[in-house]
C-alpha cells in the first residue's frame, strides 16, 4: 500500500486537531447522521436483511478460502471474453503497469471512475510523474481533486465540505482543469451538479483512456461490476476505446448467483437505495460496443498478508459501503483525514495497519482510533467483526514493542511484584494515604497524560481500607 499521507501525524495528534474543527464536526455531524438514517429506513424494508448479511459473510468466506483458485477461473474467463489479465505484487508494480498501457496509446489525458484501490496506490500521482494527466469524474472526486484536497469518506470522498466551500472551489479551481464554472455561481446543489456536468462533458467525449475500479468481478465469466449513482462511471466505461480496470483480488465472487446477495445489500448499506441507479457490467471486449482493448490489474498489495491473519483476513470481506463510518463517532468527531489513509473510519483502522503493517507510528496508532462500541458491526452488511480485529491488532502493536508499551510492561511487572507481597503493598497503601495532599490532578508522560486531560485522577481516602477494617471488624 502507498505511503500516508503526505504530513499526516499520527491519529491521536491528528484526531486532537480535527475536533477542535467546528465547521468539520458540524459537516460530518449532518452528513452521517443523514446518511445512517436513510440507511436504516431501507434495510428495514427487507424482512431477511440478518439472511443476506449471513449470506454475503459466508460467500465472502468461501471465496477467500479459495481466492487463488477463483482468480485464475477469473482470468481464463476474462482472457477468453478478449481481456488481458496482469498481476501486481505491490502499489509501485501496478502504477508501473497502468503508466506503460496508457503510454502505449499515445494519450496524455486519461478519465477516471471513483476508485478506491487507485487511490491507494497513489495512481494519479504516479500518472502525473510520466506526463499523464488523470482526471476525476465522480463529483465528490472531482471536488477533492480540485480543491487539491485528500478523500475522508468511502462513499462521499468530500463529505467534509459544505456547499458554500465548494461553490469556491468550483469558482476559483476549475478553470484551471478546464471548462470554467458559471460566473454568479450560488451553492445551490442544482447549480453546483450542472457546473460539474458542463466541465466534465468535454472530458467525457474527448478521453480515449477510461481508468475504473471494480466493486465486483465475477469468476465463471469475467465479468466486472461498477454500481454508481450519477452515471459519470457509465460515461467512462462506454466511451473510450481503451479501458484499464485497477481491482483488488478480494473483490471477486465465484458466480452469478452470488453476486445477486451483494446487489441487494450494497446499495441499502450504502447510498441507502434499493439499487444503485447505475449498474454497468461488462465482460472482456465486443467489436461494434464499448471499448476496444480491456485491461484487468488484479493488485495485491498486501492483501496475501492479510489472508494469511486468521482473525485478521475478515477485513477483505469488506464491500466499501461506508456505513460502518456513518455510525462511528470518532470518525463523526474526528473526520477522515486523521485516520492518514484512503481507508478511513473503523474498516480503515483494521484493513489500513493490515495492508502497510504496523511499523510505522501512524499505522500502529490506527487500532487504537476506536471506542469498541460495537456500532460497526451491528451495521456491516458482510459481518466483520471489527471490534474483535482491532483487539487483535492491538496486541500486535504491543507485542512489537515500543517506548510506551516497554513502559507498560514495567508497570505491569512491578505491579505483580507488589500484589505478591502484602507487607509492601499495605507499606505503599499507608504511604500513599499520608502523603494524599501532595498528588497530582493528573498522572504525567504522553499516555497516562492524555487519560488524565479530561479527567481527574479518584482522590486517595484518608486510611488504607485494611486499616479500616482492623478498627471496626469487631
Amino acid at each position: 500500500m502507498s505511503g500516508t499521507f503526505i504530513g499526516m501525524p499520527a491519529f491521536p495528534k491528528a484526531a486532537h486537531d480535527s475536533v477542535r474543527d467546528a465547521t468539520l464536526r458540524a459537516n460530518l455531524r449532518h452528513a452521517t447522521h443523514t446518511i445512517r438514517d436513510k440507511r436504516a429506513v431501507a434495510v428495514s424494508e427487507l424482512a431477511d436483511w440478518a439472511e443476506l448479511r449471513e449470506a454475503g459473510k459466508q460467500i465472502k468466506d468461501r471465496t477467500l478460502s479459495r481466492l487463488d483458485h477463483y482468480l485464475v477461473r477469473l482470468e481464463e474467463a476474462v482472457t477468453a471474453a478478449g481481456g488481458t489479465v496482469h498481476w501486481a505484487a505491490d502499489a509501485a508494480e501496478a502504477n508501473s503497469i497502468v503508466t506503460g498501457l496508457v503510454k502505449a496509446t499515445g494519450e496524455r489525458e486519461v478519465v477516471k471512475v471513483k476508485s478506491m484501490a487507485t487511490q491507494e496506490i497513489g495512481l494519479n500521482e504516479a500518472l502525473e510523474a510520466e506526463g499523464i494527466r488523470a482526471y476525476e469524474t465522480d463529483l465528490a472526486e472531482l471536488i477533492v481533486q480540485l480543491g487539491e484536497d485528500r478523500p475522508s469518506h468511502i462513499l462521499v470522498p468530500a463529505i467534509h465540505r459544505n456547499r458554500g466551500e465548494i461553490r469556491d472551489v468550483f469558482g476559483s479551481k476549475m478553470g484551471k482543469w478546464g471548462r470554467p464554472a458559471p460566473e454568479a455561481l450560488t451553492d445551490s446543489p442544482a447549480e453546483l451538479a450542472e457546473a460539474a456536468r458542463l466541465h466534465l462533458r468535454e472530458k467525457f467525449l474527448r478521453a480515449k483512456v477510461g481508468i475504473s475500479g471494480a466493486n465486483f468481478m465475477v469468476a465463471e465469466t469475467g465479468t466486472l461490476v461498477v454500481v454508481e449513482s450519477e452515471g459519470n462511471g457509465r460515461m467512462c466505461l462506454t466511451l473510450p476505446e481503451t479501458l484499464i480496470s485497477v481491482v483488488g483480488i478480494e473483490k471477486v465472487v465465484p458466480t452469478w448467483r452470488d453476486l445477486e446477495v451483494f446487489l441487494q445489500t450494497l446499495p441499502r448499506s450504502s447510498t441507502a437505495e434499493r439499487m444503485n441507479p447505475y449498474t454497468s457490467m461488462w465482460t472482456g471486449t465486443t467489436d461494434a460496443d464499448g471499448p476496444r482493448t480491456f485491461h484487468l490489474v488484479l493488485l495485491d498489495n498486501g492483501r496475501t498478508d492479510t489472508l494469511a491473519d486468521e482473525v485478521g483476513r475478515q477485513a477483505l470481506r469488506c464491500i466499501r459501503c461506508s456505513a460502518c463510518l456513518n455510525v462511528c463517532p470518532v470518525y463523526e468527531r474526528a473526520g477522515g483525514h486523521a485516520y492518514g489513509s484512503v481507508y478511513p473510519g473503523p474498516i480503515g483502522a483494521i484493513l489500513t495497519p493490515q495492508l502497510r503493517g504496523i511499523r510505522s507510528e501512524v499505522d500502529a496508532s490506527l487500532p487504537y482510533a476506536s471506542s469498541l462500541c460495537g456500532a460497526c458491526y451491528d451495521v456491516c452488511p458482510v459481518a466483520i467483526d471489527i471490534p474483535e480485529v482491532l483487539v487483535h491488532l492491538r496486541e500486535r502493536v504491543a507485542d512489537q514493542g515500543g517506548p510506551g508499551h516497554r513502559l507498560e510492561k514495567a508497570a505491569v511487572r512491578a505491579a505483580g511484584w507488589v500484589l505478591d507481597h502484602p507487607g509492601a503493598l499495605a507499606a505503599g497503601e499507608r504511604l500513599a494515604s499520608k502523603t494524599r495532599a501532595l498528588h497530582p490532578k493528573k498522572l504525567p508522560g504522553p499516555g497516562a497524560g492524555q487519560w488524565t486531560e479530561s479527567r481527574d485522577l479518584p482522590e486517595m481516602p484518608v486510611e488504607p481500607f485494611r486499616d479500616w477494617w482492623k478498627k471496626n471488624r469487631s
